[in-house]
């Protein structure tokens, strides 16, 4: 017993001895079922994230300056552009006003009608989409605007990007949206759309019947084989069917083929609306409907 005395009295043993017995202790403890932390693993958690915080907002603060300083050039050059944006807008806006007038004058010339006038200042109706059909032999959406609001069947429906479809059923307070993704040649009740090229009315005339569904692409048919359109050109309807105004916006020239028999050619067309996630669409109201 004095032996073990006197070994102990070596206070490198003896705090060697109380720190395993401390650590197998410890291990014990932790090792077992607990539903909880225990308060020196908070503390030591707390201590951590105490550091943690301290080291991590300096250095957040320098990466974020640099950031700062990286995003501060993206506006400079924002700013740049919309500056030539603006100026481009200036000059195209006191041109616009300029033929608006000439059109003015004469159409008094010419003795046009209120309803000539008027003919293309559309109404839009912005209308909330409530529930979609996922269906892909019958692709629908409902909106929340109906016979309340002066909706019939018929009138076009639009996106910020682009045209989305026609309204195929009214009812008091909700409307049925059939989907430009439903167009096939083949069905009798589908909804071609007469469509030019912006800049080439004149030259440039075909019709939308059919839609891809493995490609997400329109086919644009019927198109002269004298006709002048190209790859990029914007297509937007020509007003001669009357479901879809003049004007509506539908896609872009992706790809320009040689139709049947080889006497017309065959557009493929990407269109402008991504038809996936709408949260609202605008009802296209023409002055000759409108009550």
């Amino acid at each position: 017993m004095f032996e073990l005395f006197k070994l102990l009295g070596n206070k490198r043993l003896f705090v060697l001895l109380v720190g395993l017995v401390t650590f197998i202790a410890l291990m014990g403890f932790t090792l077992g079922p607990r539903t909880a932390l225990s308060w020196p693993e908070k503390f030591l958690k707390d201590s951590v994230g105490f550091v943690q915080y301290v080291f991590y907002k300096p250095a957040s603060a320098v990466a974020g300056f640099f950031k700062d300083v990286a995003n501060m050039r993206a506006v400079y050059q924002e700013n740049e552009e919309l500056r030539i944006a603006m100026g481009h807008y200036t000059r195209d806006r006191l041109k616009y006003n300029e033929m608006e007038k000439t059109n003015d004058r004469y159409k008094d010339l010419l003795k046009f009608t209120a309803e000539q006038r008027n003919r293309y200042n559309y109404e839009y109706r912005i209308a909330q989409v409530i529930s979609a059909n996922s269906d892909p032999n019958s692709r629908t959406i409902n909106i929340d605007i109906g016979e309340n609001a002066d909706i019939k069947p018929g009138m076009a429906v639009t996106s910020q990007e682009g045209l989305v479809g026609v309204i195929s059923h009214v009812s008091a307070y909700t409307s049925t949206v059939n989907l430009l993704t439903s167009m096939d040649a083949n069905d009798p009740n589908s909804n071609a759309i007469a469509a030019t090229a912006v800049g080439k009315e004149d030259t440039v005339f075909g019709m939308i019947e059919s839609f891809d569904p493995k490609t997400g692409m329109f086919k644009m048919t019927k198109i002269s084989e004298e006709s002048d359109i190209k790859k990029g050109d914007e297509i937007i309807s020509s007003g001669i069917i009357n479901n879809f105004p003049k004007y509506m916006r539908i896609g872009e020239v992706k790809k320009i083929e040689v139709g049947e028999y080889g006497l017309t050619r065959t557009a493929t067309i990407e269109p402008y609306a991504s038809f996936l996630d709408w949260k609202e669409l605008m009802v296209v109201i023409p002055p000759e409907v409108k009550e």
